[in-house]
């Protein structure tokens, strides 16, 4: 049973008028939702350039309020699904396992044959329409991929975040960080890994049930925004807990996508700038040519290291494939769903390309597009 009653106190700290109706919800916008959240938020300090212990990671923790509903927003949008996909628990996370179940949704007739793709969203639980996004997916266009691919979709790896509009899950732990916790921890580099989480656990041991993450699938990607908040609240809140100098940096005006710089597939990341630009208008480079100090790839692309050495969910599995999404949801030229129709937007786009691969016997991916498509 995918709905559990809610604790009754599930929105006890909610102001009036937050515990937003099915009907409403899809009326308030990301930026609203996020600003409410977060803008009176404090951090904790341990100090002076020291990093936080124990009590300060409480603090932090118990000064989280409640903003909406994982159950009214999420879970509801899971039950239909089950007629047509396969919906199932693989855990929940230990505060509260009634409240915070995880949940996939996977092709029912998975083949050996078919390629297998991953969607995943929520792994930043205040990033909305990496969520929403997956939902939307599953609702309008999955059904056409379905007898091309072996589908798995995680719509929210962090429902706690989702929750509190938090971008770390209760432990102050930043998950999108804890998927390799074995990771080489490089001084100075903007990306390094953290310690494992429940969340980034679970999703593991999934994959690990469903046959394995490598040499399993073709494609995978992980649906996030940036958000205005990155710069005024949790870049701050980070600096706080590590003990460090906070740095201002730069919010991208638009959308952008992560690839791995050492398997860029710039041609399969361009066919889905080209796709979401439809939707909404893609960020352009700082004057120094990065963006968020990553380098710029080609247009509304930046490259990192390998995403498995920063403890990425993007470098999840081995998929020769592999992007993150960034939408920004506090554009004034953006709402909810523009969003939500630009995470759609880059998932049919990509596979888009890999069927055109496929129909042209490898086209310009060259023999390894044909090995693995």
């Amino acid at each position: 049973q995918i709905l559990a009653a809610p604790p009754t106190s599930a929105f006890a700290d909610l102001p009036p008028g937050r515990c937003f109706s099915a009907t409403m919800r899809t009326l308030v916008s990301t930026a609203a939702l996020t600003t409410a959240a977060v803008g009176r938020s404090t951090i904790p300090s341990a100090g002076a350039l020291k990093p936080w212990g124990a009590s300060e990671r409480d603090e932090w923790r118990t000064s989280r309020k409640v903003v909406r509903s994982y159950r009214e927003e999420v879970l509801t949008k899971l039950e239909p699904l089950a007629e047509r996909w396969e919906v199932e628990k693989y855990g929940a996370l230990s505060q509260d396992p009634e409240r915070f179940p995880l949940y996939s949704v996977r092709s029912r007739r998975w083949e050996a044959s078919r390629p297998s793709v991953l969607i995943t969203g929520g792994v930043h639980g205040y990033e909305t329409s990496g969520v929403q996004g997956a939902l939307l997916f599953l609702q309008s266009a999955a059904a056409a991929y379905s007898e091309s691919f072996n589908l798995l979709v995680v719509p929210c790896v962090s429902p706690w975040g989702y929750e509190t509009i938090q971008r770390w899950n209760a432990q102050a732990v930043d998950p999108n960080r804890s998927f390799n916790p074995r990771g080489e921890v490089v001084a100075g580099r903007s990306f390094n890994p953290e310690a494992a989480t429940e969340e980034s656990a679970a999703l593991l041991s999934h994959l690990e049930a469903l046959g394995g993450r490598d040499g399993r699938f073709l494609c995978h990607i992980d649906l996030h925004e940036t958000t205005d908040t990155d710069e005024s609240e949790f870049r701050p809140a980070k600096a706080a807990r590590d003990g460090v100098a906070f740095e201002p940096g730069t919010i991208p005006d638009g959308f952008y996508l992560v690839a791995d710089v050492t398997n860029p597939r710039l041609e399969w990341h361009a066919a889905i700038i080209d796709a979401v630009r439809r939707v909404t208008h893609i960020a352009p480079a700082d004057p120094d040519g990065t963006i968020i100090g990553e380098p710029v790839l080609q247009e509304g692309v930046i490259g990192i290291p390998s995403p498995r050495s920063l403890g990425l969910c993007a470098g999840v599995t081995d998929a020769p494939y592999a992007t993150t999404t960034e939408v920004y949801p506090d554009s004034p030229k953006a709402d909810a769903d523009i969003c939500n129709r630009a995470q759609v937007a880059a998932i049919t786009s990509a596979l888009d390309f890999l069927l055109a691969e496929r129909r042209a016997g490898g086209g310009a991916g060259g023999a390894a597009a044909k090995a693995e498509l």
